[in-house]
């Protein structure tokens, strides 16, 4: 594949260069989405310990709970990264804006590293905490759809659903580096040590790596199907308008916020937030808690592209329901089964995420195949931000304040699950009722229209 091909005659000609390799698309994609989602996921999972240290610590449970609120607050600012980085992926280049997100997503993680405690400054640390998730979520806002357009367009049409796999792989990376830091740190040092000061550890270590990932990033090329396309607009004079693109895509940005919403808020509660919710609900010790969700995501890194494999033959709309469905009618068979065994958490996070990556693994590439080249990262990465911060991000916020005030224990986790599982089959069938097989698209001929119009007419791969 040729990263930079001739420009049209007239728009002046530019030299061909040799084509990215494989394994730099996928290494430079890869290490600062990990490093994004361990930046971003940290926090959830370490929020048991230094909740008391950025507000008043009188109230433990009520600090968990503000914890919780300000990770979801994080979230809000993911539409506004969706807006930011939309219109410098369409307009400047996706390389630019995987390069951007990973610094800023850096300096949160460096900022709550730094972070004094409520006992120094006051207010003002629960504040800086605040300011910190918003410069993350902007972040965060921008690099999946940045990450997913960029690996999109670089991967061959027929194995687009497995290379996509790679996003979510990366991304659990990230997530279970977390959850390893968590587990030794929770071993090596106690309760009050963890709570005093070893939480700062991994977000320290968070925003150094991120300058490993600045370097690899910043020497990336752009796709081929996106220079071709910027050399088209070079030559009509148009340029990309990310509100344009906004507005000509409100239905299919309709269908994104639809198909993502269960998934998103499973995501969150059995990948990330599991760590922290089996401490405070359930029961769990620390070790417990983190060894469990550690092997859970092992077990989804092992699915995710068996998966995206399975996406690209037998297609996107047949995987994704089976994992939804298969989510919404499981959910509370392994709420129930969850009783303080270790081996009854371990299984109940184990299943869910398998049935996940049935979904996760070939979404980017369901996404990318949506949109037009030149609106794909804002038209899809907007209305996606929408969702995960509508609903993934209060996930974490909702199911405490359930078992808070509807139940604790099991109780509060069903409670939780029949809204889980009523969004799980909103996505479902807006899936089946409002989006073609998009399986083997070329994206150089896909628009928004397709989608809006063509429900449930295939696309065969070529």
């Amino acid at each position: 594949m040729t990263t930079h091909p001739t420009t049209p005659a007239g728009a002046g000609a530019r030299p061909a260069q040799p084509a990215q390799s494989t394994l730099k698309t996928l290494l430079g994609t890869g290490i600062g989405n990990a490093l994004e989602w361990y930046d971003w996921n940290i926090y959830a999972s370490f929020a048991v310990y230094f909740s008391a240290q950025a507000f008043n610590g009188d109230d433990k449970a009520s600090d968990f709970l503000a914890t919780m609120a300000i990770f979801a607050v994080g979230f809000v600012a993911r539409p506004f990264g969706g807006v930011v980085f939309g219109w410098i992926g369409d307009r400047i280049g996706r390389k630019h804006g995987l390069t951007i997100a990973v610094l800023c997503a850096s300096a949160g993680s460096l900022l709550i590293a730094l972070l004094p405690t409520y006992g120094q400054i006051g207010v003002a640390s629960s504040a800086l905490l605040l300011v910190a998730r918003l410069v993350q979520g902007l972040a965060h806002g921008g690099e999946l759809p940045s990450a997913q357009t960029y690996l999109a367009e670089h991967a061959p049409r027929n194995r687009r659903g497995f290379w996509a796999s790679s996003i979510y792989v990366t991304g659990t990376l990230g997530l279970l580096a977390g959850l390893v830091v968590g587990l030794v740190l929770s071993g090596v040092l106690t309760e009050a040590q963890m709570s005093a000061w070893g939480w700062r550890i991994p977000f320290a270590g968070g925003a150094v790596l991120g300058l490993v990932a600045l370097w690899i990033r910043s020497s990336m090329d752009e796709s081929e199907v996106f220079e071709e396309n910027r050399a088209q607009q070079e030559a009509s004079g148009s340029r990309a308008n990310v509100w344009l693109a906004l507005a000509r895509n409100w239905r299919t940005g309709l269908i994104v916020i639809g198909m993502t919403a269960g998934l998103t808020v499973c995501y969150y509660v059995w990948s990330v937030s599991m760590a922290s919710l089996a401490q405070q609900n359930l029961g769990y010790s620390g070790s417990e808690a983190f060894e469990a969700s550690m092997i859970g995501n092992v077990v989804l890194i092992i699915a995710l592209p068996l998966w995206g494999i399975a996406s690209d033959r037998a297609g996107r709309k047949t995987c994704a329901v089976i994992a939804l469905l298969g989510s919404a009618i499981a959910y509370i068979p392994l709420v129930l089964l969850i009783q303080g065994e270790f081996w009854q958490l371990t299984l109940a996070i184990c299943v869910q995420l398998a049935l996940l990556a049935g979904f996760l693994s070939h979404a980017p590439a369901m996404y990318a195949e949506m949109f037009s080249t030149a609106e794909r990262t804002s038209g899809f990465g907007i209305p996606y931000a929408i969702a995960i911060a509508v609903f993934g991000g209060t996930a974490p916020y909702v199911n405490t304040f359930v078992s808070t005030h509807v139940g604790s224990g099991t109780g509060g986790q069903i409670a939780f699950g029949i809204y889980a599982i009523a969004l799980l089959v909103i996505s479902t069938l807006t899936i089946v009722l409002c989006l073609p097989e998009t399986r083997g698209k070329d994206l150089r001929e896909v628009g928004s229209a397709s989608v809006e119009g063509a429900a449930g007419v295939a696309t065969s791969p070529r």
